[in-house]
Order: C-alpha cells, then structure tokens, then sequence
C-alpha cells in the first residue's frame, strides 16, 4: 500500500455500482474492448462492503446486457507466486518446461458470457505476488497465460490506516489501476438492505440509529465491532437461526460487539411491541402508535413487507394506516412505495395514494 495514503475519488458502494456498472454496460454495448478501461482498485476498511460492491456489480451488468456474469474470486493473501503463473513441467519430449494453467484462468469465453477477475485482499498478499498482480492488471497476463478477451479486473485491499495485514503496494503497480476509495453510508446502505432481504429489525435499527452501521476504530482491541458486513451477519442469524434476539443474543455481540448488540435488543424490545406486518397489511386493523421510536420502527416494518404482501387489497389496507402517520413518517413510507415496479398499477389506482403523489410533486417517471 502506499505510504502517505490519499484517493481523489470517494464513494459509497451504491456510487461505485452505478459508476463502474454504467463503465463496462457502455463499452459492452457499444461493442468495445474491456481491456480499454483500467482495472479498478477498490480500497476501505474491513466490512466495508467491497467484495458486496462486486457482486452488485454483476447482477446489474447481467441485467442490462442479458449476459451471464461469473465472478473469479481471488483471495491473493492465500496464494505463492507460482499459484497465478502455474505449476512448471516437462512438455511432450522433455525439452522444455512449460507451465499448467492455473484454474483461475479457466473462464468461459464465449460472447454471452462476462467475467470478472476479483483479486480480493491484494493489499495483504506479499509483494512477491503482488509482483505477479503488475500483469494481470495490465496486461492481463500471467507469463504464458492470458484472460479472455471478456474479463473485467477487479482488485480491493484494506488501507494502511486500517492497521490490517497490509503491505506497501509498488508505485508501479498503483499506476496501473483506477483507484476509489469505499465510504459507509448508512441512508444507502438502508436502500440496499430493504431490496436484498436484511432483517427487517436490523434495517429499523440502522435507520434509527445510523452511527452504528459503521463503528470501526482502529485504536480500539476489540475483535468485534459494527461494520456493514458484520450486520448483515446479524440479519443472517435472526433469519436463518432465530428471530428470538434473547435466544442469540450471544451469538449477534460475536459480530458487533457487546455494546452495539445491547444497543440492538433494545432496539428490538420496542419493535416488538408495534403493529405486525399481518395486522397492517392482512387485517388492515391497528393503532398508529404515539412514540416516535416506536413510529420509526412500524415505518421500516411497512417498507420491509411491502413485497412480500404485494395484493392490491394488502396494499390499499396499508395505504389506509400510513394515511393516519404523522406526515414526516406518511411522505417517507409513500416513497419507498414508488421504488417497488411490480406495485406500481395498485398504487396508481388508489385515490389516498393519487392525492398525495400529485401533492407531493413527483413524477413517475423519476422512479423507473
């Protein structure tokens, strides 16, 4: 990594997607080769969201090109010089060594298919094989071997003031890249969590409380502490496990901390005691509560089960209670609704809906 650190371009990885999605579709339609735009450099401190950022990437290039998009993940810190050239042997009249083709240079290369290379942790891996990262970044080699023509080169790695397992990256090889810098951003990090299945009393809980997304500090010891990827953590073990916080409590202060779990369960005491998804969505029978945490809350409980109650008679059985919200909590839930296509004709239909979307000043057409 390099000494005296500083990026000219900082971005959360919302930013990043849109920015390097929007590179590669263009060059991709217009029929261009990738290997016109840099390989990129993603830095940012441990959880941040990088290798995340990737995968975002992926699925918006698959959609907008229709192609299939396979990600090579590469942990370098795991592998030898000789992992990324191949294993030297005899050819056919043992006249000459030549050298195996590592699998990570097994790709598809046929013209509906995209690949990307992601060297993950290369700030960690030993310069001796980040000497062998010079070629691939730019050249897009490795001794005898080379990528397809339809590979994108993605790296990331942690920096030098993260106090991680970081060695100084050669100046030869920082020239070769596109350097940004990922940032944490909690109102972004909200928007992606409710499209991609977090818990929704993790999402009420970050939105409450955005600070906590992102605790990292690197004069503190602590081996746990909150960061996006530690959250989403969280979100997996009250999905998968059980949604009972008590039950895991231990386990989700592994992820983030004692402190920011405690933080969490109270959080979740309260959430708890707000009308559920069934009685505002099914029933269409509750009271708005009084608090304003206890608003906040049922506000991320309507947004989070928006899609999963997608009828028109749910929808309008929500419409009916957000109606009765104090108009701060009304605006922000009827916005999140715009975001949802599949909803779009069910809340076209709705008178309630009609009247505040014509107040409000907004147009459809900012949504699709």
């Amino acid at each position: 990594m390099l000494e005296n650190q500083s990026f000219a371009t900082t971005m959360t990885v919302a930013q990043m997607v849109r920015q390097l999605s929007f590179a590669y579709t263009t060059l991709i339609k217009n029929k261009l080769p990738l290997k016109r735009f840099p390989s990129v450099m993603l830095w940012g401190q441990p959880g941040v969201g990088k290798s995340q950022g990737v995968k975002q990437i992926a699925e918006e290039m698959s959609v907008a090109t229709g192609k299939k998009v396979v990600i090579t993940d590469v942990r370098l810190l795991l592998f030898n010089p000789v992992d990324l050239r191949g294993i030297p042997t005899a050819n056919a009249d043992k006249t000459l060594a030549v050298w195996l083709k590592p699998q990570i240079f097994q790709m598809d290369d046929s013209e509906d298919v995209i690949n990307i290379l992601f060297l993950d942790e290369i700030s960690a891996a030993p310069q001796s094989v980040q000497a062998s990262a010079y070629q691939i970044t730019l050249d897009r080699t490795v001794g005898e071997h080379k990528l397809p023509e339809n590979c994108i080169v993605i790296a990331a790695g942690n920096r030098v003031t993260d106090k991680s397992v970081v060695y100084t990256m050669p100046k030869a090889l920082a020239n070769r890249l596109c350097h940004i810098e990922i940032k944490s951003n909690a109102t972004a990090w909200y928007e992606w969590a409710v499209k991609n299945g977090i818990n929704e009393k993790v999402c009420g809980y970050i939105k409450n409380t955005p600070d906590v997304l992102n605790a990292f500090n690197t004069e503190e010891n602590s081996l746990a502490f909150p960061t996006p990827r530690s959250w989403e953590m969280v979100s997996n073990i009250l999905n998968d496990v059980s949604s009972d916080i008590n039950s895991v409590f231990p386990l989700i202060a592994g992820c983030v901390g004692e402190e920011a779990a405690y933080d969490f369960k109270n959080w979740c005491e309260i959430y708890s005691k707000i009308p559920s998804a069934k009685d505002v969505f099914v029933k269409g029978k509750c009271i708005v509560p009084g608090r304003p945490e206890a608003l906040m809350a049922t506000a991320t409980m309507i947004t989070s089960n928006v899609k999963k109650h997608s009828s028109a008679q749910e929808i309008y059985n929500a419409i009916d209670f957000v109606d009765k919200m104090p108009l701060e909590f009304r605006t922000n839930i009827f916005e999140e609704f715009l975001k949802i296509k599949n909803i779009r004709k069910i809340l076209e239909s709705n008178k309630i809906y009609n009247d505040w979307f014509m107040r409000s000043g907004r147009f459809w057409e900012d949504y699709d």
